[in-house]
C-alpha cells in the first residue's frame, strides 16, 4: 500500500504561510507560554491524549503513518486558532464587517487579550485567498499556561464539565450550567475555580464507554478522590463562579462559572451580527465554491442542515436562482429555514427528504411531487414567506384561528382517535411544540425524476472525525466506520441520478476516514464510467490517499489511482493551514447509458 504523502505540496505550503501568516504565532505558542508554573504542571495543564479503539488506529496508522496520524491526533484536541467568518455579501461588505467586528472587540475583556502586547496588531483580518475576500479571520491564541494555584493557599476548587461541554468552551463558549457535572465542596458565587473535564472511561464490556459519575457528585480534590488521577491533563482554564455549588445543581439554566482564564483564546459569536455574518470552517466555504454555482440554475443540496452551505451557495448565486434544501429531520428544516430568513435569502426552497429517497421516478409521481425540471416548482412547498414571517415575528398560530384551535383538547367523536386526544392533552400539558412556537412548516416531498439539477452538494453524514477540538473517539470502530461509508454510497447512488447530463456533483465530507472518502470516490469511478474528477477552485487543500488497505479480516479497501490524487482535496487537520479535516470530491457528468 502507498501512503498518503504531506498534505500540502512545497509551493502550496508557501502560499499557506503567506495567507495564514498571521496564524503562525499562536500555532507555536510553546514557547512564549505563561512561566511560573504550577506546584503541579503535570496534573493541571492541558495535555488530552485522543484514545482509538486499537484496530481503527492501526487502520488510520497504515493510511497515514504512525507519526502522521500522531500528528493529526494531537491536533483534533485542540480548537483551530482561529475564528472562521463567511460574510453575506447580499446585506453588507467584508470591511464594514471588520469595522464592528473590531468595535465590538475592543470593548469587550475577552477581545482585548487577543490583541498582541503592544496593542499595535488588530486579531481581525481579511483571507487572501482569490476568490474569498469575502471571508474574514479572527486570530486567537493559545495554548496558555495558566497559573491555578496563584494566591491561594491550598489546591484550586474545581468544577467538573462534560465533555461536550468542554468542547465547546475550548471554540470560546461559556461554562453553562446544563454542562457541570461536579464540583468540589463548599462552592460559593464568586469563588475561583480550576475548570476540568470529565472524560469518558471503559466498561467492563468492550466498547462500552461512560463517564461513571452521576450529576452532583462531589470532588475532593484529593488523591483519594477516585476521579482524581482522570482529571490528570484535562484543565481547559480558571474562572469565576456564577452560582454556588447548590445553584449550579437547581437552575436549568444559565452561565456557571465567568472562565476569564482560558488555556484558548477564542472569541464567542453567539448573536453577534446576526444575518450579516456566517461562522464557518474555511473547507466548508471552499466546498461551496468547488460546486461553482452559476446565477439561475437550479441546484440541490442533499443535506442541508443547518444550512451553512446552503447559504453560502445562495450568497455565490447572488439570491438568483433556484436552491432546493433538503433534509430528513422535520426541525433541521426549519433551522434551514430561519436562516435564510436571517440572511434575507430568497432563491432558497426548503423540503423534507431522505437522501436515500431522493429519487422518484416520472411514473411514480403524484400531485405532490416535486418538479424542478419544469416551469412549476411549487409542489416543493416554498417557504419564502414562511421564512419573513420568521423573521419578522409572526407565527403560523397567530395568522390562523385555525392553527390556535388545533392546540385544543378535542371532544371527542368517532372521526378523533384515543392517540390524537392524547397528544392533544400532553400539548396543553407541556406548552407548544417547537414547530408550533415558530410558525413553521416543512414541506415533505417524494423525491425528485432524474437529471432535475445542474448541480448537487451531497454533504454527506458521515463519521465527523474532522471535527475540532475533539477529546473522544473510543465509540468509532472498523465495522462502524465502514458502514459510514456504505451508507455514504447509498446516498451518492441517488445523487448521481439527480444531476443532469454535463452538470456537476460535490461529495463532501468532515472526516479524517479513508473509507468515508476515498474509497467513496474509487465505488463512485468504478460504477458509473461517466463520472469523472473534476478540478477545483480555489484549490487550497492536499491530496487524497493513494492505494489501497487490506484488513486482517480479508476486506480490501481501495482508494485512489495514480493521477486522480491532485484531483480532490483533503484537509489535514495538522497542517499550517490549521482547519478541521474535511474531504471534498468533484465530479463532472457525462453522458449516461
Amino acid at each position: 500500500m502507498k501512503k498518503a504523502r504531506v498534505l500540502l505540496k512545497p509551493s502550496l505550503l508557501s502560499r499557506a504561510t503567506t495567507v495564514f501568516s498571521s496564524l503562525s504565532p499562536s500555532r507555536l505558542l510553546s514557547h512564549q507560554m505563561e512561566t511560573n508554573p504550577s506546584s503541579d504542571s503535570s496534573r493541571y495543564c492541558y495535555d488530552p491524549v485522543l484514545r482509538w479503539d486499537p484496530q481503527v488506529e492501526d487502520y488510520f496508522n497504515k493510511a497515514y503513518g504512525p507519526d502522521h496520524f500522531s500528528r493529526i491526533s494531537k491536533a483534533l484536541t485542540r480548537p483551530s486558532s482561529y475564528s472562521c467568518i463567511r460574510v453575506n455579501t447580499v446585506k453588507t461588505t467584508s470591511d464594514a464587517v471588520i469595522e464592528k467586528l473590531t468595535k465590538i472587540l475592543n470593548e469587550s475583556e475577552d477581545g482585548l487579550k487577543l490583541l498582541q502586547s503592544d496593542g499595535s496588531s488588530s486579531p481581525i483580518s481579511k483571507c487572501q485567498i482569490p476568490g474569498l475576500e469575502y471571508v474574514v479571520f479572527v486570530h486567537g491564541s493559545g495554548p496558555h499556561r495558566i497559573e491555578y494555584g496563584s494566591g491561594l493557599e491550598g489546591p484550586p476548587k474545581e468544577v467538573l464539565v462534560s465533555r461536550k461541554c468542554a468542547e465547546a468552551v475550548l471554540r470560546g463558549a461559556q461554562v453553562y450550567v446544563p454542562g457541570v457535572l461536579a464540583c468540589t465542596a463548599h462552592v460559593e458565587k464568586g469563588d475561583a475555580v480550576a475548570v476540568c473535564v470529565a472524560m469518558e472511561q471503559p466498561g467492563d464490556d468492550e466498547g462500552d464507554w461512560s463517564v461513571n459519575m452521576t450529576r452532583g457528585t462531589t470532588l475532593q480534590g484529593l488523591p483519594s478522590d477516585p476521579f482524581y488521577c482522570e482529571r490528570r491533563g484535562l484543565y481547559i482554564g480558571m474562572g469565576t463562579t456564577r452560582l454556588s455549588r447548590a445553584g449550579m445543581f437547581r437552575v436549568p439554566h444559565g452561565v456557571a462559572v465567568d472562565l476569564s482564564n482560558r488555556v484558548f483564546r477564542l472569541p464567542s459569536f453567539h448573536n453577534v451580527l446576526e444575518g450579516e455574518i456566517f461562522l464557518q470552517n474555511l473547507p466548508s466555504i471552499v466546498a461551496a465554491h468547488a460546486l461553482d454555482p452559476q446565477k439561475g440554475e437550479r441546484i440541490l443540496d442533499m443535506c442541508a442542515a443547518p444550512g451553512g452551505k446552503t447559504t453560502a451557495i445562495a450568497i455565490l448565486m447572488n439570491d438568483e436562482g433556484v436552491i432546493v434544501a433538503a433534509d430528513r429531520s422535520h426541525n433541521k428544516v426549519l433551522d434551514v429555514q430561519k436562516l435564510s430568513a436571517e440572511m434575507g435569502l430568497r432563491c432558497i426552497t426548503t423540503c423534507k427528504l431522505d437522501a436515500l429517497k431522493s429519487v422518484c421516478l416520472p411514473n411514480a409521481l403524484s400531485d405532490s411531487t416535486t418538479l424542478v425540471n419544469g416551469e412549476n416548482i411549487g409542489s416543493v412547498t416554498n417557504h419564502l414567506s414562511s421564512n419573513e414571517e420568521m423573521a419578522s415575528g409572526r407565527s403560523e398560530a397567530e395568522k390562523s384561528p385555525e392553527v390556535n384551535a388545533s392546540t385544543e383538547q378535542p371532544s371527542g367523536g368517532d372521526d378523533v382517535s384515543e392517540a390524537e386526544i392524547r397528544k392533544n392533552k400532553g400539548r396543553l400539558k407541556n406548552g407548544r411544540g417547537r414547530t408550533q412556537s415558530q410558525g413553521g412548516r416543512a414541506g415533505k416531498s417524494q423525491g425528485f425524476p432524474p437529471n432535475s439539477f445542474d448541480r448537487v452538494l451531497l454533504d454527506a453524514p458521515c463519521s465527523a472525525l474532522g471535527l475540532r477540538p475533539r477529546l473522544f473517539a473510543g465509540l468509532e470502530s472498523v465495522i462502524s466506520l465502514r458502514n459510514h461509508g456504505r451508507y455514504q454510497r447509498k446516498m451518492l447512488d441517488q445523487a448521481v441520478q439527480l444531476v443532469r447530463i454535463g452538470g456537476i456533483l460535490v461529495y463532501s465530507t468532515c472526516t479524517i476516514n479513508p473509507s468515508e472518502n476515498e474509497a467513496v470516490v474509487r465505488y463512485a469511478l468504478d460504477k458509473y464510467k461517466f463520472l469523472s474528477l473534476a478540478p477545483q477552485h480555489p484549490r487550497i487543500g492536499g491530496p487524497g490517499l493513494v492505494g489501497r488497505c487490506e484488513f486482517p479480516d480479508g476486506y480490501v479497501e481501495e482508494w485512489l489511482k495514480p493521477g486522480e490524487e491532485e484531483m480532490v482535496q483533503k484537509f489535514d487537520p495538522s497542517s499550517e493551514l490549521d482547519t478541521i479535516g474535511f474531504f471534498i470530491a468533484k465530479f463532472s457528468v457525462g453522458p449516461k447509458d
